[in-house]
Order: C-alpha cells, then structure tokens, then sequence
C-alpha cells in the first residue's frame, strides 16, 4: 500500500530518528519506493544524505566521548568509540590521497587515520605515539574506504604506557596493520 507524501515524508524524519545510518536504499526498500523518491522526500525535508549524517553522528559523539583530541584533528570519521577498549573509523580515499602516477594512497594518510584512532580510543586528555610498528599489506586506491579498528590491548602502569592495535580494511580485507605504543598522562589499571 502507497504512503502519501506527506506522511512519508514525517515517517521518513522519525526512521532516521531511530537509526541515522540507513541507506537510501535501505529507506527505498522501507516504504517500497524508488531510490530517487527518497532522495527528493530527503532534499524537500532538509534531510543530508548518508555521508553527512554520519559526519554529525560522529561529530556530537566525539564531543562528548573522546578528550585527547578535538574533531578537527581526526584524520577519518571516528564512528564509534570505547574508551579505553575500542574503537572505529572511516575514510574514503580521493584522488588528492593517491600518488598520481599509479592511483595509490600514499602511506601517511593510513598512517593518520590508525594513529588518530589509536590517540582517540585512549580516555584521557593527552595521549602521544611513543612509537609505532607498522604494516601495508595491500595497496588502497582512490574510491576505496579505509574501515579501521582500534583495540587497546594492554597497559602497563609503569611507565603510563598503553598499546593500541589497529587493523584497517577495504571490503573486510586488511591493507594495513599497526601496533601504536601511547604515551598517557594518567595511570589506568591494566587490562
């Protein structure tokens, strides 16, 4: 049965409500209506595509979680963290991220992406990268997107240090991995 417009429209608002992260396909297939449908209910709400509400998820969700870094010094998009146990980021690499002679993402920006999160996991106002082990394993090209997984695996009360292990994917396949030492200046209890 076909929802009016307007009632659509109003369910539509109450859906992304509820969960932020649906696709518009995901929307289409909700109220058996065409992609483009959607996008017009969403353009006439003043409602942003997918990509900015995860933006202005993770934005809010940073502000209030993480202390050892402000938004703009992310590299990625931080879409869910626990301090101090996990954590999780996005970055969609463009062709300003990639060697222009052969299309691949030049290092540092994996490199930034992992050491943000590995910073932003850490429940405490300053978190600094003592050192770090790092591994590419598979070349990233623009269009791809970069989920990486920040896991704090041990600290050690000595010496206020805290290791944070990063694995980044492209389509559930590891391109890069990284063991992050962090320095901290509050002493937690090992884990």
């Amino acid at each position: 049965m076909k929802v009016p417009k307007k009632e659509r429209q109003h369910l539509l608002r109450s859906l992304l409500d509820e969960d932020p992260f649906l696709t518009d396909e995901d929307i289409a297939g909700h109220f058996s209506v065409s992609v483009q449908t959607v996008r017009l209910d969403r353009l006439e709400c003043g409602i942003p595509e997918l990509r900015e509400r995860l933006k202005s998820v993770a934005s809010q969700h940073m502000k209030e979680t993480v202390k050892s870094l402000q938004t703009e010094e992310i590299f990625g998009e931080i879409i869910d963290v626990e301090l101090d146990d996990k954590a999780l980021s996005i970055f969609d690499v463009t062709d300003d991220h990639v060697f222009k002679r052969n299309g691949i993402a030049r290092g540092h920006h994996l490199f930034a992406q992992a050491n943000s999160l590995a910073v932003a996991v850490l429940d405490d106002d300053l978190a600094l990268t003592v050192r770090s082990s790092l591994h590419f394993a598979k070349p990233v090209k623009a269009g791809d997107r970069v989920v990486a997984r920040a896991v704090v695996r041990q600290e050690t009360l000595k010496n206020k240090s805290t290791v944070v292990d990063v694995i980044s994917t492209v389509e559930s396949e590891p391109v890069f991995s990284g063991e992050f030492l962090m320095y901290r200046t509050t002493k937690k209890a090992g884990k």
